[in-house]
């Protein structure tokens, strides 16, 4: 891990790039999505399309902080792959839905504000992510060892255990 004043600010400029798959599509994109300081406005809309509600095939405006976030933690732990998601956006439907299933769905969820991401990074265990995410100070941090996930939000800064 690199920390630092000198590291931030040789990696302030560089472009930000992500490479995730979608478990429940299929699809995958590796992309630039912020370059020369600012973020590209068809790569945003490509990962919005990407982290829709796949069940509802609804997108919303993904919160270009979330995806600072994932490309933090994904160079924190220095992976040689790209991200699994497994759930993105929700519409406030599906959210209902997956609550009368499973109680641990949050009924005010980040997922609904595009806010929030349950991933998987390939070669590194969730416990070494967790840890990742949660030395990043920049949001909450779910712990899902036994459904294979961990959840990251750009809320408030928590961590917990479900």
């Amino acid at each position: 891990m690199k920390t630092g004043g000198l590291y931030a600010a040789t990696t302030a400029n560089r472009d930000r790039r992500l490479a995730i798959k979608n478990m429940h599509t299929g699809e995958y994109l590796d992309e630039v999505y912020w370059h020369g300081g600012d973020y590209l406005p068809e790569a945003a809309g490509a990962f919005n399309h990407l982290m829709r509600d796949h069940r509802r095939d609804e997108t919303c405006t993904m919160d270009p902080a979330l995806l600072d976030l994932l490309n933090a933690v994904h160079r924190h732990v220095d992976a040689p792959f790209g991200i699994e998601l497994y759930s993105g956006y929700r519409s406030p439907e599906t959210n209902r839905e997956l609550r009368k299933h499973n109680k641990g769905v949050a009924k005010k969820s980040y997922h609904m504000r595009g806010m929030a991401a349950d991933i998987r990074i390939p070669g590194v265990s969730l416990e070494a992510t967790r840890k990742a995410a949660i030395a990043l100070g920049r949001g909450g941090v779910g712990y899902y060892a036994k459904s294979g996930f961990i959840h990251v939000d750009t809320g408030w800064v928590r961590h917990w255990c479900g």
